[in-house]
């Protein structure tokens, strides 16, 4: 793949640098063999009539004619299923439907036989000279039928020259519904997950630092997720609940810093180094303060030292402990890429957010057998899980619970999901968990 991320469309010269690598073979065994059966038609006279022996022809022209469509037939299954020709390999370039991905029987059909018609004309011309017994005046029928249908066909193959929209499409294309890339300038669609791209093309967001206490003051308090039961998307808040707004993470505000508290000028310390002329105040945590009823030592006596005051050794009270790390919600799909969700996610085969959505992550996922739909699910991170949502999809969803409960998605029905649950969409899966 070229290290270029952009696609590019093909330029008209290597579209009919392809065309004509593609077709010369079949265009040279049909004038061959064509040529070789006009060549062996013999002609006699009985009764006054003229008896022409047409067996070299049907014979010579039906193996052409075999050989060509057996050719064409493989040729359009290639294309079909991967955007690949001889000569698009050759020239560095490939077709694609409107979504980027491989452009399918039907679009290539449409669009070989719009650029071959002439080459179909001239054919259905060659029968009639042979069902009507015109001999003598074939190659006048027929040799100027074969410079119009090359005229034809290259006119078509470059007609994307005159394209306002950026050259991207020839008149073939646009009957079709089909985009010519270059592979070699650009990246290729059908393998890089279509126009959209692939989601790993963009960075993924760093994992939150967790937050942790600290014994300075000013330090600002550590943010905690204060536990809610998981409401419906859009439900209305209810009078009295604090943080009723449908899968939003409540946090309390943060303390407020400490003053500073200014301190004598600088004053020089051991070895003559200065010593900091200002530091920042502490407040010991709750934590650290002497137990109700202790009395502090008398007469300046030292602390005995105590086997868990070594630093290596400390252990962590009950009680002391920070705030549980958020747990990170992740999803891994069944060919082993694992992505971590934001706040609103659209999955599909290329995903397109509605009114409301434009900065929803887009996850595209590719579908070689067209069982996702363009946008086929709607992801909504909600503390402890996710609200999935099937967005009217051709093939439906499901949900499958840890405990192998498997219960199809109503389209356009919120349905909670809880970490440890599957979800499957057309033929592919997700894994929801936590990271």
């Amino acid at each position: 793949m070229a290290s270029n991320l952009q696609l590019v469309p093909a330029t008209a010269g290597k579209r009919l640098g392809a065309a004509v690598l593609d077709w010369l073979f079949p265009v040279a065994v049909l004038v061959v063999t064509f040529a070789i059966g006009f060549a062996g038609i013999t002609r006699t006279r009985s009764g006054g009539f003229i008896i022409y022996d047409t067996a070299s022809l049907v014979l010579f022209g039906g193996i052409g004619l075999g050989i060509s469509l057996v050719y064409a037939a493989v040729l359009l299954g290639l294309q079909a299923r991967t955007g690949k020709t001889p000569g698009n390999l050759v020239m560095g370039i490939r077709s694609a439907d409107n979504d980027g991905y491989a452009p399918g029987a039907g679009a290539v059909f449409v669009r070989g036989l719009l650029t071959g018609a002439g080459v179909l004309l001239t054919v259905l011309a060659a029968v009639l000279v042979v069902v009507f017994k015109w001999f003598d005046a074939a190659l006048f029928i027929l040799g100027p039928l074969l410079l119009v249908a090359a005229a034809w066909a290259v006119l078509v193959v470059v007609s994307n020259t005159w394209d306002k929209d950026r050259n991207l499409r020839g008149w073939h294309d646009k009957a079709a519904k089909t985009l010519v890339f270059d592979v070699k300038a650009g990246r290729d669609p059908i393998t890089t997950g279509g126009i959209q791209g692939p989601y790993s093309f963009a960075p993924l967001d760093l994992p939150p630092v967790q937050p942790v206490l600290s014994p300075v003051a000013g330090a600002r308090t550590a943010q905690v997720i204060t536990p809610q039961a998981p409401a419906m998307p859009g439900q209305p808040a209810q009078p009295g609940q604090p943080g009723a707004v449908a899968g939003q993470q409540q946090y309390r505000m943060p303390a407020a810093p400490a003053p500073v508290v200014p301190q004598p000028a600088p004053a020089p310390g051991p070895e003559g180094r200065t010593m900091p002329g200002q530091t920042m105040s502490y407040t010991a945590p709750d934590s650290f303060a002497p137990p109700a009823g202790a009395v502090p030592p008398a007469n300046g006596q030292p602390v005995p030292h105590h086997a868990d005051d070594d630093v290596e050794r400390t252990q962590v009270r009950p009680g002391t402990a920070g705030p549980a790390p958020v747990a990170v919600l992740r999803i891994r799909l069944d060919d082993g890429r694992d992505f971590q969700l934001d706040r609103s996610v659209l999955v599909g085969r290329n995903p397109v957010g509605s009114a409301g959505e434009q900065h929803a992550q887009l996850l595209a996922v590719d579908d070689p057998g067209r069982s996702i739909s363009k946008t086929h699910l709607h992801l909504l991170t909600d503390g402890a899980g996710i609200w999935v949502t099937d967005r009217n999809s051709t093939n439906g969803s499901a949900v499958t619970t840890p405990d192998g409960l498997r219960t199809p998605l109503a389209a356009g029905v919120p349905t909670f999901v809880s970490p440890g649950s599957s979800v499957h969409f057309g033929d592919r899966t997700f894994y929801l968990g936590q990271a």
